[in-house]
C-alpha cells in the first residue's frame, strides 16, 4: 500500500499513531513502527531536552524504522515556552524523522524560528487542523502535511466541529500537501474510507490503547471495549479549550460547571493531569479526563500492534476490491 505519506516517511503502511499523554512511550512507539506504521513518542511526558533526547535514543534502540514526535502547544498541558523550546531543540539535534504539532502552529511560536530549524534538520512537519483556513496556513508557512482532525477525535478537536467525512475532502480540494485523516479512525474500513476521501493515510490514537504493547491497566482496555461511540462528549468550548473525553464522573462535573458559566479555574481540578496514574496505572475510570474519541465504538478486542496494523491493511484492501467490483 503506497501513498505520498508512505513515500515521504519511508513507512510500509499509511497509518500513523497520534500523540497520547502518558501512553506513547518508547516501547509502544517502536512496536508500531516495527509493524510497518509510524509510531509516536509524545514529548510532554518528558521534563525537558535531555529527557526527551534519552527517550528518542531509546526508541532507536528498539527500532530502526521511522517514528514521529508530538508536541502539543496548549494551555492545558501546563508547559511553558522554555520547555517547548527544549523539545524542538532535542528533536532538531536528534534529527527525528517527523514531528506532529498540535494547538498553536509553529509560525506563531517564538516568531516561527523553529520551522526553519526543524526543516533544516530534515524533519517532516505535520500540523493537526480542524478547518480549511488552518490547513492553508500550515501549507503556506512550510508544513509538509496536515492531519484533517474531525470533531470525532479525542483530545482537543477544533471548535468548528466539522466531521472527517467533510473536512478531509475539503482539505484535499484546497491543498497541495498531503492530507492525513484523523477522528473516528480505528479499523480497515476507516482506512479504506479515508483513502477514498482523498487522504494519503490515517492517524489514530484511541485504537492503539487496546494493544498488547500499550502499558495501561487492564481495566482501561476492557472499559474501551465495553463503551460505545455515543459515550464520549465535547467539553470546554466556553473557555476556548474544547476537548472530547469518555463520559465519567469527572467529565459530568466539568460539564455541569460549564453549563452554569463556570471558569477554567473551577474546571481545572477535574481536568488536571494529576489523575493520570489513577486512570492508566490503577484502572480507575471515574476520576480524571480520559481523552478518547468516538472511535471507541469500533474497538472490540486487544491485539498486538503487528496484528492490528496488518489486519487493518488486509481489511482495507479487501473493501477497496469489493467496491471496484461493483463498478
Amino acid at each position: 500500500m503506497k501513498t505520498r505519506i508512505t513515500d515521504m516517511l519511508g513507512i510500509k503502511y499509511p497509518i500513523i499513531c497520534g500523540g497520547m499523554m502518558r501512553l506513547s512511550y518508547p516501547p509502544l512507539c517502536a512496536a508500531i513502527s516495527n509493524a510497518g506504521a509510524l509510531g509516536n513518542l509524545t514529548s510532554t511526558m518528558y521534563a525537558g531536552k535531555e529527557e526527551l533526547k534519552a527517550a528518542i535514543r531509546e526508541v532507536r534502540q528498539l527500532t530502526d524504522k521511522p517514528f514521529i514526535v508530538t508536541v502539543t502547544i496548549l494551555p492545558a498541558m501546563a508547559v511553558g515556552p522554555d520547555q517547548y523550546r527544549s523539545y524542538f531543540e532535542a528533536c532538531a539535534e536528534e534529527k527525528v524523522p517527523a514531528m506532529e504539532i498540535s494547538g498553536v502552529p509553529l509560525n506563531r511560536f517564538d516568531d516561527g524560528k523553529y520551522i526553519k530549524i526543524l526543516k533544516d534538520a530534515g524533519i517532516k512537519l505535520f500540523h493537526k487542523v480542524g478547518s480549511v483556513k488552518h490547513g492553508k496556513n500550515a501549507a503556506r508557512v512550510g508544513y509538509d502535511g496536515v492531519y484533517a482532525a474531525g470533531m470525532e477525535e479525542g483530545g482537543h478537536p477544533l471548535n468548528e466541529n466539522v466531521a472527517t467525512t467533510v473536512l478531509t475532502p475539503r482539505l484535499v480540494e484546497e491543498l497541495d500537501i498531503p492530507v492525513v485523516t484523523t477522528g473516528g479512525m480505528a479499523n480497515g474500513r476507516s482506512l479504506a474510507a479515508a483513502l477514498c476521501l482523498g487522504a494519503e493515510g490515517i492517524m489514530m490514537a484511541s485504537r492503539f490503547i487496546n494493544t498488547v504493547e500499550c502499558q495501561v491497566h487492564e481495566n482501561v482496555k476492557q472499559e474501551l471495549i465495553k463503551r460505545q461511540e455515543n459515550e464520549t462528549a465535547l467539553y470546554g468550548n466556553s473557555i476556548g479549550l474544547q476537548g472530547r473525553a469518555l463520559i465519567n464522573d469527572s467529565l459530568r462535573k466539568i460539564m455541569a460547571i460549564e453549563a452554569r458559566g463556570g471558569t477554567l479555574e473551577e474546571m481545572m481540578p477535574h481536568m488536571t493531569g494529576r489523575h493520570g496514574d489513577t486512570i492508566w496505572k490503577e484502572g480507575n475510570m471515574d476520576t480524571g479526563l480520559i481523552n478518547v474519541g468516538q472511535s471507541i465504538g469500533l474497538i472490540h478486542d486487544v491485539l498486538t500492534c503487528k496484528n492490528l496494523i496488518e489486519g487493518m491493511v488486509k481489511e482495507a484492501e479487501a473493501i477497496v476490491n469489493q467496491v471496484k467490483a461493483k463498478f
